[in-house]
């Protein structure tokens, strides 16, 4: 074992950003391979604003135990403006050396990652990224802790708004989060069997939708559902909602669903508890092994290590397969 890597005795994890199903999962991994590997881990409450404010606590395996089905995360999260500044940073410093902190385990998304690459940066300090975010906007994995989660709750949501969409022979839009990623809209759009879905990666403009609208019409279908992601080119969907209503008249009755943070929240499903504890694992070994500043992800079911900076600049492209099946099946 070389000099850099014997230096990892305290290892510190938070979580940042908005909440995802399975930080929780992805905490618990991180503590106990923590322990496992002879280290000890102190968990940092309140993300970046509890790693400037001394909100910094010795965990231990018995920290975590019944966490790994809980939605949220029990070290709280928040958005840090004082984070970005030159004087929050060095108060989150001297919070290093008084805890004598080796390296750190950060959860979230891309706001998180590049708050973490700063601080890593400026004070040479090891940090490792977990990506825990619902939107699945995060270059360097498959997907993100959180995702699968998010998606079973709004294709659920679905399935129920086409009950009432059936007995009332109407036409649903529904709004799912995604402002600048549609991967949520695409996933529970086909699984959920939607007619159309609109997502921000491509404009397929309104006539398109109207298009699609005219032909379920001639087949007098007992139900519509348009998916949108919140970020669509198109407007917002009430903006959707009045184009379509001038368009067909009384052809449609139209009702509008957002749905939320209702997505954010639930217990995580199998897959994502899998998925953060496999990459909360994956984070303690590379510290130990001297990695830093890098992002752990999963690509084609292995683990892989992606930089943070690349990380946050690149986005990551919606599957063209995926987008090919939508359009066949919803005709």
């Amino acid at each position: 074992m070389s000099a850099k890597q014997q230096q990892i005795k305290r290892i510190g994890v938070l979580t940042s950003g908005g909440d995802a199903p399975g930080m929780n999962a992805g905490i618990r991994a991180v503590v106990r391979a923590s322990v496992y590997y002879k280290m000890t881990p102190l968990g940092i409450r309140h993300g970046y604003d509890g790693f400037i404010n001394n909100e910094i606590h010795k965990m231990d395996a018995g920290s975590v135990k019944h966490i790994i089905h809980q939605g949220g995360t029990i070290l709280k999260s928040a958005r840090s403006m004082e984070f970005k500044t030159d004087k929050g940073m060095q108060k989150a410093w001297k919070n290093v050396q008084k805890h004598n902190l080796d390296a750190m385990v950060v959860i979230g998304g891309d706001g998180t990652f590049k708050g973490a690459m700063e601080f890593g940066k400026k004070f040479d300090f090891p940090i490792v990224g977990i990506p825990g975010t619902i939107d699945n906007d995060i270059y360097g994995t498959d997907f993100t802790v959180g995702f699968d989660t998010a998606v079973n709750t709004v294709v659920e949501a679905v399935d129920k708004i086409r009950d009432t969409a059936t007995s009332h022979n109407r036409l649903f839009f529904v709004e799912v989060m995604g402002r600048d990623a549609g991967f949520i809209a695409m996933y529970s759009g086909i699984g959920a069997g939607a007619e159309e879905i609109l997502i921000p990666e491509k404009d397929r403009g309104i006539e398109q939708l109207f298009e699609s609208l005219e032909r379920t019409s001639k087949r007098r279908k007992s139900s519509r559902l348009v998916v949108v992601a919140e970020g669509d080119k198109n407007g917002n969907v009430y903006d959707l909602e009045e184009q379509v209503k001038e368009r067909f008249g009384d052809r449609y009755e139209t009702k509008v669903t957002i749905l939320g943070h209702v997505q954010r929240g639930g217990r995580p499903s199998c897959t994502d508890r899998v998925l953060a504890s496999r990459l909360g694992v994956a984070a303690v070994e590379a510290l130990k092994d001297g990695k830093r500043g890098v992002m752990v992800g999963v690509r084609n079911r292995k683990v892989e290590f992606t930089d943070l900076e690349q990380a946050t600049k690149r986005n990551p492209e919606m599957d063209k397969e995926l987008m090919r099946v939508a359009n066949i099946i919803s005709i």
